[in-house]
């Protein structure tokens, strides 16, 4: 979610390669063992690109509940859910911790999901419903832990009901994935609009005042008036 690995292609399997599956049962269905798995022609897809990765992220999300894992939805779906606009962007993030990954992969798996390891070694990447799924276990440049987990609340994605990201944490990844390399204000400003007032500012400018491309985000704010300078009333 946070370090543009939207594009990363597959180096090697993690565990043994599946075949993408582009059909699953509706969520909170039961998906057998040795049931067979085919893939559904793409027209049987949703047609419109945001209601694609948000049925991918209701399967994810339903597998990972059904079978127990620690996780939280992130990224542009968990700002949808948060009562964002729906303009999500290129995949479906999930947070994870780090020693959940290989049970989370083998969920995943079994179900007949593609599971592989990208480059980059913070996340796994998974294909459900032909839309890119991140399966992140470092977020804001920090490993995943059970306290992040534990201060996601459940709210409904469109028919099913998930953990998904606090607000604040949600800004703290944008903000920490700026650098001199990666600094799309224009991407992460509506955000901050369609958050602002569910987002704890201070605890915010506390973590990121010192970092040169937060802080100017958190000024360019401050000058929309989309959040109030350091304690006064917006």
């Amino acid at each position: 979610m946070t370090r543009n690995a939207e594009n990363a292609t597959p180096d090697h399997a993690a565990g043994e390669r599946q075949q993408p599956v582009t059909e699953l049962r509706p969520a909170g269905v039961s998906i057998g063992v040795n049931e067979a798995r085919h893939d559904a022609p793409a027209e049987e897809l949703p047609p419109d690109l945001n209601q694609a990765i948000l049925e991918a992220a209701k399967q994810v999300g339903s597998l990972l509940k059904r079978n127990g894992h620690d996780f939280a939805l992130a990224g542009s779906v968990a700002v949808y859910a948060h009562g964002g606009a729906g303009n999500l962007q290129h995949d479906a993030d999930f947070c994870i911790k780090p020693e959940d990954a290989e049970s989370v992969a083998a969920t995943l798996t079994e179900a007949g999901l593609t599971v592989y390891q990208p480059p980059e070694d913070w996340l796994l990447k998974a294909k459900c419903l032909g839309q890119d799924i991140d399966l992140i276990f470092e977020l804001a440049h920090q490993p995943v832990t059970a306290d992040l987990l534990a201060r996601a609340g459940e709210l409904p994605v469109d028919s099913v009901r998930m953990p998904v990201l606090a607000p604040t944490d949600l800004m703290r990844a944008l903000l920490a994935a700026f650098s001199e390399h990666h600094c799309d204000f224009g991407t992460v400003l509506p955000i901050a609009r369609q958050l602002r007032e569910m987002v704890d500012w201070e605890t915010v400018r506390r973590e990121y005042e010192d970092a040169p491309m937060p802080a100017a985000f958190l000024y360019l704010l401050e000058r929309l008036q989309v959040v109030a300078p350091r304690g006064g009333d917006r």
